[in-house]
């Protein structure tokens, strides 16, 4: 039975997801964002950032994340900021296919991460993602644009956004180019730690 296709980010209050610019990734704004992420142990251990860290109901989202997610798929933009700052051993530790039209073989990483070039549109890629994920669920990792095409052609089941307490007033917002006439959304859970407030949705043709 195949998976869900989904995604999962960090949110500011006021829309965003990331700065403009990517050379301000792993800028105060950004680190500020993702606060709520560096600071538990499953995130701190995925990315060997050393021992430590929460374990409370934060963790326990990034943890179930990352075990239901059998493969990845991301946008040029996204892989592109990535190859530059991601370790040696990548945080996916499953197949990643990147939306390019790049022609490039595979790029293997250690850790059971593999990056892999699709010049052949969405559903293309999300098709790879499937087969390599099996019964697990393909994650859309990012960025927006590549979030939003997802949406927009029907092919995203739920979504979660942890609501981080920080103000951005600019950058690149998560839904703004969402066709609204063609998604509708239902909240499908809740809660709120110290650090963030997760929803989840479950996503409807209009």
């Amino acid at each position: 039975m195949a998976g869900k296709v989904f995604f999962s980010v960090s949110m500011s209050l006021d829309g965003f997801i990331a700065p403009e610019s990517s050379e301000e990734l792993m800028g105060q704004q950004w680190m500020e964002l993702q606060r709520w992420a560096f600071r538990q142990r499953h995130f701190r251990e995925n990315l060997k950032l050393g021992e430590g860290g929460e374990e409370g109901r934060d963790n326990d989202i990034l943890r179930e994340t990352f075990e239901r997610t059998g493969a990845s798929v991301m946008g040029k933009r996204m892989f592109d900021a990535g190859e530059q700052m991601w370790p040696e051993e990548p945080p996916f530790h499953t197949p990643v296919f990147v939306l390019t039209h790049e022609k490039r073989d595979p790029w293997e990483r250690s850790g059971g991460t593999t990056f892999n070039f699709v010049n052949d549109g969405i559903e293309l890629a999300l098709d790879q993602a499937r087969a390599a994920a099996g019964d697990r669920d393909v994650r859309i990792a990012g960025g927006a644009q590549a979030i939003v095409q997802y949406l927009n052609a029907g092919l995203i089941d739920e979504f979660h956004v942890a609501l981080s307490p920080v103000l951005f007033g600019s950058g690149i917002r998560l839904f703004e180019d969402v066709d609204d006439s063609r998604v509708a959304l239902e909240l499908i859970r809740s809660e709120s730690s110290s650090m963030a407030t997760h929803l989840d949705y479950a996503v409807h043709p209009r």
